[in-house]
This record gives structure tokens, sequence and C-alpha cells, in this order.
């Protein structure tokens, strides 16, 4: 039979948002990015404030520049502090407008034809990365069906010429030989041939890349041009992105002393390096990629990628060669941000690299400090003191050979790539590293492996078995979570990734306490404090006292594996020594987020893996290089059009068609662009019972019940609540009795309203909050889905939890309830003027305790019950309602049954950890 006639729906509606690019084939679809992205309210319940950045950093001003943003206060450098110039290097006098643009004709993309040959230039090669021969045969049967037309293309090849052409993005690579400068002895023929041999290293100009991000027209308004001191209402001291760290102050006091260079830009150059393996089947196959990014660009643009770093090297060379790149550092440069030009002097800035890469950039000994000269015996005792570039020369000049590898840990025969930089000293730059030195050394290599020896140790092995078994089994029956990564099996799976790692720290607590001693579980408590801490987007003075504090915790509270014999020889490990570097290196370079080896890491995929995919695998490096240029041109080209007003307009002429009702109420959330909302919570776009031909995705309609009751008597009877008529009634007393004195419960039925309207149920709602601390949208908000439905997924019943706002007066987690919800509605009332008040029935839980766990450091609850054992509900406004909570059964020394599925966790337990590790915005509210 042939298929029907399908209609295709062109994007041409716009969204309604001046400057927004995106197009939608459905006025719905339209409508659920603007609520997504834009929509802008104001809560009651707001917890946190975002800061309002100012679209200028470099104020035109030759005094120290103070601006208040909301509750800070910013002191900006008062010489090196940006100033607006024109093409010949004179500063402009105050209030000059922009220089004004070239602005093309509105139909040149130039090098492509039109807009249509540019978007599908676009599809075919970064979204859809397809290759020749399928692109070769669509071309083809492009032409042959439109036989009046040339394709856009006649094949790949002249695709690549059409992207090549383009003259605005990709730095072209080049490439140099380098080759081992030392002696080469007859060993090292045998142990060391990588000696014998030259390496091609590849690379992009860097100041060419550093002039391209930061003529950036995307990171207008994200940028700082000068050090900047943060403080805040108190005069408390706020850290946060680079140029709030003491070192970029440090050093533009330096630059100061040259009169010449007041009223330029400093320009920190922060570089990454890190090894990957793409493919462990097919050769050699390892690269180490070297990235390059900015520090006046905020750390949230950073982290979300948005081409603030870039891939400028391959050092496809063993790590023991040293590279020596030509000095640039402290020569000014015309630079385009912002509209306006700015002197830039450019200075070697913060280093991101895991502990080998570090112990290789500094030349030291593997297993020392980078940092300090503490012991690599001892590196936690008293003796370390700072080690300096300006240290190793003098030693190097006293001792011998063997004196500097015993007793400093240096190498002598290398020389850190720094050494040629005017003011830099790798031993200063090196970054923190949550990825690495925390996230996986300290946590799960060090702690989680001495938890399972413990225990391997104390017990016999069917008993330790048996006990570690349990542990799988409580991690496998957490309750799902937005964003959650399950681990049905337990932690005891082959490969780890730091995904994984990050997914355990989130669960791992309530899965051993009771298991293991009390000291050893407040160790880890300690240690995810410092963690969750130190990964805050802001940290001012209390929040380094607190950073402190639980290094000294946790250092006290570890030693339970050396007395009990799992560390036997103490804890000189280089990852878990870095903790006590911390507070300075916050202090010096910002918040760590910002400088993690993680952003590298995620860069891997675009710059590395998916060209590497791509290639032929036969000297793939080349195909590569290439492949990275292009998809950079690619990026500048959109960026480019798109601030010249190029891609507003609809690429369709026609009409939009019908609309067709769409839904995602699968969406589980994430990041949220834009930086108006301060938290909202709204019900889902469809309401349970919701059926129609046009559904686009089965996930869609998982619960679909055409039989769903539409007044309160029907849904008490339909999920048996009988009591859900008098609830309603009494929140609808609530709602016209705001300022009511007595218990809600003390009021007479009979005084309440009936509840006489529509009532229509949702499965789901969607928290919107502001959490820069989370992988958020570039003005710091997030998204998450909270669901309320019988049968999620085609599988078990899903009823979130969340916190409701109790008490605005009261910090932390004594301002808040914890309540399961049961049902989502909206109540459309008939005899109080026809309003409509968004709902959710919930249970509700109390605390055990007047404080948290000394142990875990989490709040314990358990479920309200009446005196006849019934759980009390009760239907609150949904703007009560904060962000989900997660609570994970509190087992103690008891094993849970096997087959408890996480789905049934919630009914399985009597007593609860409210989980504020589930993410960060948690462990900030819920203390």
């Amino acid at each position: 039979m042939r298929a029907a006639p399908h209609k295709f729906q062109p994007k041409a509606i716009p969204c309604r948002v001046a400057g927004c690019p995106f197009k939608f084939s459905s006025q719905s679809g339209a409508t659920q990015h603007y609520n997504a992205r834009h929509t802008s309210f104001a809560p009651q319940h707001q917890r946190q404030t975002p800061p309002q950045c100012p679209e200028d950093f470099g104020l035109d001003c030759d005094t120290t520049s103070i601006q208040s943003l909301r509750s800070e206060r910013i002191e900006y450098h008062p010489l090196i502090n940006g100033l607006p110039c024109n093409a010949d290097g004179h500063f402009l006098p105050e209030s000059t407008p922009p220089p004004p643009t070239d602005d093309p004709s509105p139909d040149d993309f130039f090098p492509f034809e039109d807009r249509h040959q540019f978007e599908l230039a676009d599809i075919l090669f970064r979204q859809s990365e397809m290759a020749a021969t399928p692109l070769n045969h669509l071309m083809q049967v492009w032409g042959a069906r439109h036989s009046e037309t040339l394709p856009p293309f006649s094949s790949k090849q002249h695709l690549h010429q059409v992207i090549d052409s383009a003259e605005i993005g990709g730095v072209c690579w080049q490439s140099f030989t380098a080759n081992y400068s030392g002696n080469v002895t007859d060993t090292d023929l045998e142990q060391a041939p990588w000696k014998l041999k030259a390496y091609d290293v590849w690379f992009c100009d860097p100041l060419l890349v550093l002039r391209n991000q930061l003529g950036n027209p995307d990171f207008k308004g994200e940028m700082d041009f000068a050090a900047k001191r943060v403080y805040d209402s108190d005069g408390k001291r706020r850290y946060g992105d680079v140029m709030s760290g003491e070192w970029a102050h440090r050093q533009s006091d330096v630059l100061a002393q040259d009169p010449a260079l007041h009223g330029s830009v400093f320009c920190p150059i922060i570089l990454g390096s890190d090894k990957m393996t793409v493919s462990v089947a097919t050769g050699q196959t390892d690269y180490y990629p070297l990235y390059i990014s900015n520090g006046l660009i905020h750390n949230n643009v950073r982290r979300a990628h948005r081409s603030g770093l870039t891939l400028m090297a391959f050092l496809s060379i063993p790590k023991r060669t040293l590279m020596n790149f030509d000095t640039f550092d402290g020569t000014c440069f015309m630079s385009l941000s912002a509209t306006y030009l700015r002197l830039v002097v450019y200075g070697m800035g913060p280093y991101i690299a895991d502990y080998p890469e570090q112990a290789l950039l500094a030349c030291i000994v593997q297993g020392w400090c980078a940092r300090c000269t503490a012991n690599f015996n001892d590196l936690d005792g008293p003796d370390g003191g700072r080690r300096t570039q300006e240290l190793t020369q003098a030693l190097k000049g006293a001792l011998g050979r063997k004196a500097l590898w015993d007793d400093y840990g240096i190498v002598s025969e290398a020389q850190p790539f720094t050494h040629s930089f005017p003011r830099a000293d790798i031993h200063e730059l090196i970054a923190p590293n949550l990825l690495h030195q925390l996230i996986k050394g300290t946590f799960k290599d060090h702690l989680v492996t001495w938890v399972v020896e413990y225990l391997e140790m104390t017990y016999s092995p069917t008993e330790a078995t048996r006990i570690i078994a349990d542990i799988d089994r409580r991690i496998a029956a957490v309750p799902p979570f937005p964003g959650l990564r399950r681990f049905p099996e337990g932690r005891g799976f082959k490969q780890w990734t730091g995904d994984d790692s990050k997914a355990l720290m989130k669960v791992y607590l309530p899965a051993i306490a009771g298991h293991v001693p009390a000291e050893m579980v407040r160790a880890i408590h300690h240690f995810l404090e410092f963690c969750y801490l130190v990964r805050r987007f802001i940290i001012d003075e209390d929040n380094l006292a607190a950073i402190g504090n639980a290094v000294a915790s946790f250092h006290e509270a570890h030693i339970i594996f050396q007395e009990l014999g799992v560390r036997p020889d103490g804890f000189s490990l280089p990852r878990q020594h870095s903790l006590v570097h911390y507070c300075q290196l916050i202090q010096e370079f910002g918040v760590p987020n910002g400088l993690c080896s993680s952003i590298t890491e995620s860069a891997h995929i675009r710059a590395v893996k998916k060209p590497w995919r791509r290639s032929s695998r036969y000297k793939a490096l080349g195909q590569m290089l290439l492949v990275n240029q292009r998809l950079d041109k690619l990026a500048a080209s959109r960026i480019n059009f798109i601030r010249h007003g190029m891609l507003q307009e609809s690429i369709f002429s026609s009409d939009a068609p019908p609309t067709l009702p769409q839904a995602n109420d699968d969406d589980d959330g994430g990041a949220v662009e834009g930086r108006d909302i301060l938290g909202e919570v709204l019900l889902g776009r469809k309401p349970s019972g919701w059926s129609d031909s046009y559904a686009l995705s089965p996930m869609l309609t998982d619960f679909k019940v055409t039989s769903i009751p539409l007044h309160a008597e029907g849904l008490a009877v339909y999920y048996d609540i009988p009591a859900f008529p008098n609830l309603v009634s009494r929140f609808l007393y609530e709602q016209a009795h705001p300022d009511l004195e007595i218990p809600l419960v003390d009021v007479p039925i009979e005084d309440c309203p009936a509840p006489c309207g529509r009532i229509r149920v949702y499965p789901s709602a969607v928290a919107m909050f502001y959490a820069p601390s989370n992988i958020s949208g570039i003005g710091g908000m997030f998204r998450e889905r909270i669901r309320a439905v019988p049968s999620w997924r085609r599988g078990p019943a899903r009823y979130d939890c969340v916190f409701v706002e109790h008490d605005r007066n009261c910090m932390g987690f004594l301002g808040l309830h914890v309540a399961q919800v049961l049902m989502f509605f909206e109540l459309m009332t008939e005899g109080l003027g026809g309003q409509k008040y968004p709902c959710a029935l919930v249970t509700w839980f109390h605390t055990i305790s007047d404080e948290p766990c000394p142990d875990t450091g989490m709040w314990v609850v358990e479920k309200d019950k009446g005196a006849d054992g019934k759980l009390l509900m009760s239907v609150i406004h949904i703007d009560t309602i904060l962000r989900g909570a997660h609570l994970i059964g509190r087992a103690g020394t008891d094993h849970i049954p096997r087959g408890l599925e996480a789905s049934d966790s919630l009914n399985a337990f009597h007593q609860f950890y409210v989980n504020k590790y589930i993410d960060h915005h948690a462990h900030e509210i819920a203390f």
C-alpha cells in the first residue's frame, strides 16, 4: 500500500523574543520554547538573587570604578582598566559611541550563495556529519528531483571548498618538528627509543586564536576588562571569575608600573592539556590536545563551551618531551570586543591539567607536589614551603642531581616551559582540578576503594561479599531523580567515567551508613562537604572558612583508615594533598569550576573524538585538523550572520501551517538560557488523559487515561482518596483567608467552600530556579521536572518529593518542609470569580531531630501520620513548591531485601535521608 502523503511543515514561526534565532514548525513548539527559555516570573519563593552583569566592565574612567550589583560592590583596577581606543591606539573620550561597523548586504552570505546553502552546509557537515558517499548520493537525488536547478553542492569536495573559503573563524594550522636534545646512551636505544624519533607538532597561532575569542560578539556582557575585587553588603570578599582573584590584580599592579600600559586590558591566557585515547582497538590512537582560553570571559561561558575554549595544538609526542612556544607574553595587540577596540596585554595564566600532567609541566618527580616543597613521604606535614622557579634555579646551582631528585623532587635536566615567559611561574599557575583531584582521585580511587578494602579485611570473605552486595542493592534502590544516573547493579562495574563518579558521590553515604564505622562515614561526609563547597559558583569569605574547616575535619576523621589498617603507611597522596591548597587557589584564581579539567574533557568530544571517527583512520591527524577548522568557520559564520541580523527571518516565505499539539513531558529538564527568572513552578503542558492521533512520541503517552474524572468527588473515588473533596475545600478557604491565625485543620469543614469547579490532573510540573553552581544556562538558570504519575515510561508509579517553603526567616532546611506529591492538578473555581489554582496534593514528612545526622550531615525525616496511622495530606498552591527533593531510605545496619526496586523505595523505609548531595543547589538550600 502506498504511504499516505506527508504534509511538510516548514519552520516558519519565529520566537517572539527579538534577537532569538530559533524557528518552529508549530505555534505549540514556539510556545514551549518561549516558556522554557524566555519566561519571566517573580514568584514569592526567592531563595537566591542572580547577579546582573554589567554590559561592559571596562568603564571609561581613570579612577577606581565601583559598581553596585544589588548586594555587591565591585572595585576595578584603577589603571589597567580596559579603556576603549581607536585603531591608532589612542583612548577615546568618555561617552564616545562605538565605531560604525561595515554591515554586509542582507543577502550577502559569502562564501555561501544564500542562507539556504549556509543552513544546508551546517546540517550536512556539523549536525549530521554526513559521510562522502551518502552526501554525494543525496546531491544526485536532489538534482534528479529538481532538474531545472543545480543542487546546492555538487559533491562533498564542493561542500568543503565552500566552507574553506570563509574568511572568518578557523585559524590555519602550522607545524614544527621536535626532537629530544639531550644525550642519548646505549641503554636509551632499548629503554627510551622515543629519544631517537622526530615528532610533528601541529598548532594554531595563539594570538590569532585569542583575537578571535576576544572579538566574538557572542561574549558581549560576559567579559571583564579589568581585574576586580567583589564585596558583599557586609564588606566580605567574594570570588567568582578569574579576574576576581588576587593573582589578576597583582599582575595588573606589575603592568601599571609602566605608564605606557595604563588603560590597557590584562588578558590571562588559560591553557589546558590532557592525554586521551580515541580507540583501544586500532593501534596508536593517543593524542595530547592543547586547549586555550582567556581569563576575561566569565566562568559560565567557558563551562558552556560557547567558543570560549579553543583547540590550539596537538602534542602528539611522548609526555617526557617538553615544549617551548615562542614568547608572546607582554606584547600589546589590538582586539575587538563588545564593539570597542582595546589595547590588550597577554600574560600566561592558570594551567588546567591532571596530576601526571602537572608533574610533567612543573618538572618534578611523580609523587611530589607541584605547588609546595613538602616531602613526598609526608605531603601533609608541616615542612612544606612554596615551590617557585626562582627557588628551583637556586637549588640547581647549589645541589647535585641526586640531591635535587631525592630531597626536593626536582628533575634537574628539565626546564618548565614557563621559564622564558615574563611574570610566569608554573608552580603558581597550576590550577585546581575538581575532576581528577577530587572526584576521580580522592573519592573514587581512594575513599571508595578503601571502604571495600576495610570490609574485606574486617569480615570473612562470605560476609564481606554479603555486605558489599547490600551496599550495591542500596545504591540500585535509590529513588529516581531528574538527571541522576542509575546504578542497577550498584557500583560494581568495570570501567569508571567521571560522570559515574559524580553520580556515585550523590548517593554513596546512605549506602554505606550502618555497614562501616561512624568515623569512616564522617570522613567521607567531610570530604563531600569540601567538594560541594569548592564547586560553588560564588565563594565568599564565610565559604572559605567552611572549606578550611571541612579539610581539617576530613584530615582528623580519615585517620580511621590508618587506625584500622587500611592505610598503615599514612596518606601521602598528591591528589588528596591538593585539598590543602584550594583556599589559596580560590583567592588567587576565583572559583575552581571555571578551571576544571571537565571543561577540557568535554571539549575532547567535539575536537578529537568526533573528528577522529570522521577520518579514514590513516594519518588521521591532518584530517582531524581540517574538521576542526571547518567547524570553527561554520560557527564564526553563524555568529557573524546573527550579529548582522541576517538569520532573524524565516527561510520559508509561506505562512505557518496549522499547528499540531506537541508535548515534552518526558523531558527531565536541564540548563535554561536567560537570567531574568528567579524561580517558578509550572504545571506540565499536557493534562493526564490527553490523547490525540497527532502524538509525536510514544514516551509522551505513557500515562494515557481517557476517563479521569473532572470533579473532586469523582477524583476521590478514582484515586481512592475519600478526603480529597474536603482537602480541596480547606485549600479554597485558605486562599480566601490568607491571614488565617488558627490551624487550617481546626476550621469547621462546614465553613469551607465546596469544590464545585472543574479539575484537570497533570502528570508533572516543571520547576525553574536560579542554580548557577549546577550545570546551568549562561544566566545560571536550571529546570527540573517533578512527576506524579501512576505509571512512568510504561512501568511502575512515580511520585516525586519536593521542598515546600515554610519560613523565609529561617536559613537552610529549617525554612523548608519536605512533601511527596500524589497529584498535580489545576482547579477552576466557579463561585469565586472563576480563578484558576495550580495545585498539588501532597503527603508530609517531619524531621526526627533538631539537627542533621552527625555522621552523614543530612537531615533525617519520616512520614507524617495521624492518630489512625494514615498519611496526613494537604492541597497546596504550586507556588509554595521551591523545587524537587531527593529522599534516600535509611537502612541502618539492616540488609535491604533482594529485588527492592527504586520505584518502591519511598514506601519501603520508615526513615529517609534528605539528600543534599543530589546537586549543588540542593546542597546550598538543605544544609
